[in-house]
């Protein structure tokens, strides 16, 4: 996970600089074509701004450096397409949704980002929406290459045991938790008046409202809300249980009675059913708490928390009877983190709510009430207790096993790659610019 949340902020980065750059008076030189494929001399520089964006030093022969790394990516592109491989248009527009809300919320602003960019947001999103797509095309031609690739523990030890100690990855604190979770007391109330609200607005459709024009003012889904609620076809295995049997059961145009998931509360418009996939519209509404709700839920946690601190419950205990968090309750309240299926967190694997309240605890200590969101975003009342934390250091085969088995797996991934990049670069069309034919490749293929 540390390698995937480093490659995500190298892609924001490198995104930011990209569309900055789009926006500028872009030298468009080609200077490098793979199998119809081009490499423009702005995406060097787009790549040499992120790293002086991370602070990396740049020598003279980066651009070599930077330059092979994209006929690797445009190889892997145009194999993609010759094997007919395809992109998920929905999967597509939820990523250009998450990017988007990730640069307004560090922007401040819809308008902010139109300016800074220079260009309306619809112009922006088809920006991404190239970038993303050939992306997600890259990485799955990489999976096919690698999908076989397994390793043996024996393989894992060799590879450490003969790992420099210097190219190790540095583990970061981790964090092992439990909690008491509680949902407001006043659910069932809250519920009641958020469907109140709902079914009036299924109402006003069925009185001929645009149900698209009502999902965009409403729906609390905003990544769908600005698609009018069209959430893209999507398999029955794609959606939740509850949200699928109702969808997959609508006639075109037929709108769906109230429908709850762990996501909150939803009204369903069928667009166009293609059997084993549909296409549907969708208004999401949460339920809202009161001042007054929200108080009696602290309250509650403080009452359950004095009992800890008089010694007369065990917080383990306490979880197994107070906390109505299903996952963790069983097991006196050990929280698993669902990026590792393990017991340890790492700082950017939790809540910032919940890493605020807990950075500052010692071994054993415990939080004060406070309120978070479940992995579903519905509002939820917690207690924590760092039952232990793990201090940053070099990873070793005794603490960080799977650690080193990732490391080990991705080393023998690169090495079936790099040998079907020397075996494609061979009947694969490549000409690359005058001016950098005195790169020293890692592979001598590029130059025919």
């Amino acid at each position: 996970m540390r390698f995937f949340r480093f490659s995500l902020i190298l892609v924001l980065l490198l995104l930011n600089s990209s569309l900055y750059l789009r926006s500028q008076t872009a030298i468009d030189q080609v200077v490098a074509v793979v199998g119809g494929e081009r490499i423009l001399l702005s995406d060097i520089e787009q790549e040499i701004m992120r790293m002086k964006m991370q602070g990396s030093i740049t020598h003279n022969d980066d651009k070599c450096a930077i330059l092979e790394q994209f006929l690797t990516q445009k190889l892997l592109l145009a194999q993609s397409k010759i094997d007919s491989l395809t992109v998920n248009d929905a999967s597509v527009d939820m990523e250009i949704d998450r990017r988007l809300k990730y640069f307004i919320n560090q922007i401040g602003s819809e308008k902010a980002l139109e300016n800074y960019f220079n260009k309306p947001l619809y112009e922006i999103k088809e920006d991404l929406r190239e970038v993303i797509s050939e992306q997600q095309l890259t990485q799955q031609m990489r999976q096919k290459i690698v999908e076989k690739v397994s390793i043996t523990p024996s393989e894992v030890r060799s590879f450490y045991k003969n790992s420099p100690a210097d190219s190790l990855p540095l583990i970061p604190d981790q964090y092992v938790l439990q909690q008491i979770m509680i949902f407001p007391p006043s659910t069932a109330e809250a519920k009641f008046l958020v469907k109140e609200k709902l079914l009036d607005i299924r109402d006003r459709v069925l009185k001929g409202e645009r149900f698209s024009t009502l999902a965009v003012a409403y729906s609390e889904d905003r990544s769908s809300a600005i698609r009018g609620g069209e959430l893209g076809f999507l398999s029955r295995e794609e959606l939740v249980k509850a949200f699928a049997d109702v969808a997959f059961n609508l006639k075109e145009g037929q709108v769906s009675n109230i429908v709850e998931t762990e996501y909150g509360f939803h009204v369903i418009q069928m667009i166009e059913n293609k059997g084993d996939r549909v296409n549907v519209r969708h208004i999401l509404m949460k339920p809202s708490y009161s001042s007054d709700m929200l108080s009696k839920a602290v309250a509650k946690l403080d009452s359950i928390s004095a009992l800890v601190k008089s010694d007369s419950l065990k917080f383990e205990m306490a979880a197994m009877r107070f906390s109505e968090d299903k996952k963790s309750n069983i097991n006196g309240g050990l929280i698993i983190n669902p990026y590792t299926n393990t017991s340890l967190f790492e700082k950017d694997q939790l809540q910032p709510s919940d890493y605020y309240v807990i950075k500052e605890l010692k071994e054993g200590e415990m939080s004060a009430p406070f309120e978070s969101r479940d992995e579903h975003a519905n509002v939820v009342f917690k207690v924590i207790k760092v039952k232990k934390i793990n201090k940053a250091h070099k990873a070793n085969i005794k603490d960080d096993y799977d650690v080193i088995q990732v490391v080990a797996k991705q080393s023998m991934e690169n090495k079936i790659l790099q040998q079907w990049v020397e075996k494609n670069q061979k009947t694969t069309f490549i000409r690359i610019d005058p001016a950098f034919r005195g790169c020293k490749f890692s592979s001598n293929g590029w130059v025919k």
